[in-house]
């Protein structure tokens, strides 16, 4: 709590006093510190701890943390420990559910039969809420490649392609619903959010490994904290 808001010091020393830590409690400080701009004070603290742990979402967590540090040999050293450990990263999901069953998507992903339409309007969407303002947070795109590209990545991610297939087979007025495995992309929380701002018929529901977001009337009920 204390790092979501921000006091990443109480939430240390909460942390601190801590009798016993597990990675939960050490991976929420660590993300406390990431999301706040201390990353370097992350990694001091956490990078031996992350490197000794078989949980592949710490592993991912400080490989991230590097990436958004620019420390590009790291995250490729972070990915080679994963490699001779055996531990391989959960590729990010979405998913989502409607009268004909329920459509999957990856990052990129092509591979359903309306991808031609769903990338169509996905596309018609971005360049929507651009022009109210929607700017690509680039600093999601992990990836140690120019800022065009990195905004070609953020496109691509698998919660757009899930909203853009929901609005392709929803009628107005009707609720989407979106689950990701993993936690969700800021910037498609960000898209997301801007989308019903300057498109109100729809309501979302998405649900990540962290917590239900509910976006409506272009704001959504973890008020910008999750």
């Amino acid at each position: 709590m204390y790092s979501k808001c921000g006091d990443v010091g109480a939430a240390q020393g909460v942390f601190d006093m801590m009798p016993q830590k597990n990675s939960v409690s050490w991976t929420s400080l660590m993300t406390g510190y990431g999301m706040h701009g201390r990353g370097s004070e992350a990694l001091c603290i956490f990078e031996g701890d992350a490197e000794e742990s078989e949980n592949d979402g710490s592993y991912t967590l400080l490989s991230n943390i590097y990436a958004n540090a620019g420390r590009w040999r790291d995250v490729a050293r972070i990915r080679l420990l994963m490699k001779k450990s055996g531990i391989k990263k959960r590729p990010g999901c979405s998913w989502v559910q409607d009268k004909n069953g329920t459509a999957v998507f990856f990052v990129g992903d092509r591979s359903h039969p309306q991808s031609q339409q769903i990338y169509a309007l996905l596309a018609s969407l971005i360049e929507r809420i651009k022009a109210i303002g929607y700017v690509p947070q680039t600093h999601f795109a992990l990836h140690d490649v120019d800022d065009e590209e990195k905004n070609s990545l953020l496109s691509e991610h698998s919660e757009k392609l899930a909203l853009a297939y929901g609005i392709l087979t929803s009628a107005p007025g009707s609720t989407i619903r979106i689950t990701k495995n993993l936690r969700v992309c800021g910037d498609c929380h960000s898209a997301i959010t801007f989308y019903l701002y300057d498109h109100r018929p729809y309501e979302i529901i998405l649900r990540d490994s962290s917590r239900f977001h509910h976006f409506k009337k272009g704001s959504c009920s973890c008020g910008g904290y999750w």
